[in-house]
């Protein structure tokens, strides 16, 4: 094989609110934690529960954005890579963190939280808050002109009939 990939899709609630942060150079960068369920049905046929925990981080403009627009208890879709890194903590111990680089932040639900549906072909554009964000370059040109392109599928192929 010539290549590989380093590539995650999570929907999943926040489980605080973005912390943002500024580099040395004036980089922005946003962490926040999302949790994502897992249901199943066990062989005793008692329904079953696990909650996983993801460190994401965000730069740039998209990270302004997340800092701005999110809080704890939202529903969002990521797309990103896994990136490792470790840290020596207070006592000395090497301390080992997976966290996921996110390039692509849909929001999928109102402001407060709650309700469903958000517009994962919206443009980078919108007011009031984008539905999608996108840390990829955008054409250049007009800004208020430019949409991302359509999806690669065609719904009409979904129906059974």
């Amino acid at each position: 094989m010539a290549s590989s990939v380093n590539k995650v899709i999570l929907v999943g609630n926040l489980g605080n609110d973005p912390e943002q942060r500024t580099t040395g150079n004036g980089r922005a960068v946003t962490s926040f934690r999302i949790a994502t369920n897992e249901r199943w049905t066990d062989q005793t046929g008692q329904p079953q529960e696990k909650v996983n925990w993801h460190n994401v981080v965000v730069w740039g403009k998209l990270a302004e954005t997340c800092a701005r627009y999110l809080s704890k208890g939202r529903r969002i879709y990521v797309e990103g890579k896994l990136e490792n890194r470790s840290y020596e903590d207070k006592d000395g111990n090497t301390r080992y963190v997976t966290d996921i680089v996110a390039r692509d932040v849909v929001f999928l639900d109102s402001r407060g939280g709650e309700g469903g549906g958000g517009d994962f072909g919206g443009s980078n554009y919108q007011s009031p808050p984008p539905a999608r964000q996108n840390n990829r370059q955008q054409p250049s040109g007009n800004a208020d002109n430019w949409a991302p392109p359509p999806p690669d599928y065609d719904h009409d192929d979904d129906i059974p009939f």
